[in-house]
């Protein structure tokens, strides 16, 4: 069974810091393709990034200009989104993404 969980969100203000993680398990994942994507109040979902685990090529959602940074730990199985410079526009719930599968999202509020 896939599961994802997400966690390390929570209140920053502006120009501050946070590290996502998204621990996983029910799959392969050094070989996955994971996503981020977080969806604001009221909002859509946005794609934010993409780790190919397979190869560690990634790829980034335009807003993101350098900000945010995708890793992973294959020993820990967990996924991580470093994001720094956050500014209020970065206020959402962020997922994981695996396939079809999501997590629950971590709470993300920028704000002073």
């Amino acid at each position: 069974e896939v599961q994802l969980a997400e966690s390390g969100g929570g209140l920053v203000q502006p120009g501050g810091s946070l590290r996502l993680s998204c621990a996983v398990s029910g799959f392969r994942f050094s070989a996955s393709i994971m996503n981020w994507v977080r969806q604001a109040p009221g909002k859509g979902v946005e794609w934010v990034g993409v780790i190919n685990n397979r190869n560690g090529q990634r790829s980034y959602a335009g807003f993101v200009k350098g900000r945010f940074a995708i890793s992973s730990d294959y020993a820990r199985n967990t996924l991580y989104l470093q994001m720094n410079n956050l500014n209020s526009e970065d206020t959402a719930v962020y997922y994981c993404q695996y396939d079809d599968y999501r997590g629950q999202g971590t709470q993300v509020t920028v704000s002073a």
